[in-house]
C-alpha cells in the first residue's frame, strides 16, 4: 500500500465503543465514597471559579455563605427541585440579620438540611456546632463534602434520617439550640399535624435561651404555631419567617 493512502485506511471506531464514566452508569448511592467526593469537589471548584456558570446540573448556582468567617464560599449541591429547596440568599441574609446576637455559642440544628446552607451559615457566624438532618443519602453526602471543603467537619454532624422519627438530643448540657425548620412548603399542608407536633416538641425540649426558626409560605396559617403570640413574624414573599425565643420562666 502506498503511504499516501494510509490515512484513508485508518479504522473508524464508533463512539459507542468507549465506555461511559463510572459515575454515569452506577447510582451515586452505590459508588465508592472516594469517587463521589472527588466528583463533588470538581463541581465545587467549577462553581467557585471566576466567571464560572452555574455549579449545579439543574441550572442554578449552589448557595453561598452570605456572612461571617465563611462569607462568599459556595456549597457542594445538586439543586434538584424534587430534593432540595434552599432558602433564597436574600431571605437567609435577612433572617440572620434578625437573629444577630442569637447565633454565637449556640448549637445549630437544621431539621430539613437540603444543601446545609442554614447550618453552615450559623457556623460561619459563630455557632458552637451544627447538627444537620437529611433523609436523602446522596444529598447528605454532599453536606458532608461541603463541611470538609469549608473546614468545619469537626463541628458538623450530618445525620441521615427521617426528621419526624429522629431522636433529638438531650438538653442536659444546657447549650442553647438554634433550630431551623425549613422543609418543603407542602409539608405544612400535607403533614400539618406532624409539623406542629415537631415544632411544639422542640419548643418544649430546648434549653433556655434557645431559638426556633420556622420558614413556610403564605398557604400555611402561621397563627397555628404553638404559643403564636410569642413568635416574631416577617414576610419575604413567598417566604414567611417566624422566630421563637425561649426564655427562663423567671424572666
Amino acid at each position: 500500500m502506498r503511504a499516501g493512502n494510509a490515512r484513508s485506511c485508518r479504522a473508524i471506531v464508533p463512539l459507542a465503543f468507549f465506555p461511559r464514566p463510572l459515575s454515569d452508569t452506577i447510582p451515586e448511592s452505590h459508588q465508592p465514597p472516594r469517587l463521589v467526593v472527588a466528583r463533588n469537589q470538581r463541581h465545587l471548584r467549577k462553581a467557585e471559579a471566576p466567571g464560572s456558570p452555574a455549579g449545579s446540573r439543574h441550572g442554578a448556582s449552589p448557595p453561598r455563605i452570605v456572612g461571617g468567617t465563611l462569607r462568599g464560599r459556595r456549597l457542594i449541591a445538586d439543586l434538584n427541585p424534587d430534593r432540595t429547596r434552599p432558602m433564597k440568599d436574600r431571605v437567609r441574609e435577612a433572617l440572620f440579620n434578625l437573629l444577630a446576637g442569637d447565633v454565637p455559642g449556640k448549637h445549630a440544628i437544621d431539621l430539613f438540611a437540603g444543601t446545609g446552607a442554614l447550618g453552615f451559615e450559623a457556623l460561619s457566624r459563630g455557632a458552637k456546632g451544627a447538627t444537620l438532618i437529611e433523609l436523602h443519602f446522596p444529598t447528605a453526602q454532599r453536606i458532608r463534602d461541603s463541611a470538609v471543603q469549608l473546614d468545619v467537619a469537626d463541628r458538623t454532624e450530618v445525620i441521615t434520617a427521617n426528621t419526624f422519627s429522629w431522636n433529638r438530643p438531650s438538653a442536659d448540657d444546657a447549650t442553647p439550640w438554634l433550630v431551623f425548620c425549613s422543609p418543603p412548603y407542602a409539608y405544612y399542608l400535607e403533614k400539618a399535624d406532624e409539623m406542629l407536633r415537631l415544632i411544639g416538641g422542640l419548643m418544649n425540649d430546648a434549653p433556655s435561651g434557645s431559638v426556633v426558626v420556622v420558614e413556610c409560605d403564605d398557604r400555611f396559617q402561621i397563627d397555628r404555631l404553638p404559643s403564636f403570640d410569642a413568635w416574631q413574624v416577617r414576610e419575604y414573599p413567598p417566604a414567611v419567617l417566624a422566630i421563637f425565643r425561649k426564655v427562663d420562666s423567671d424572666e
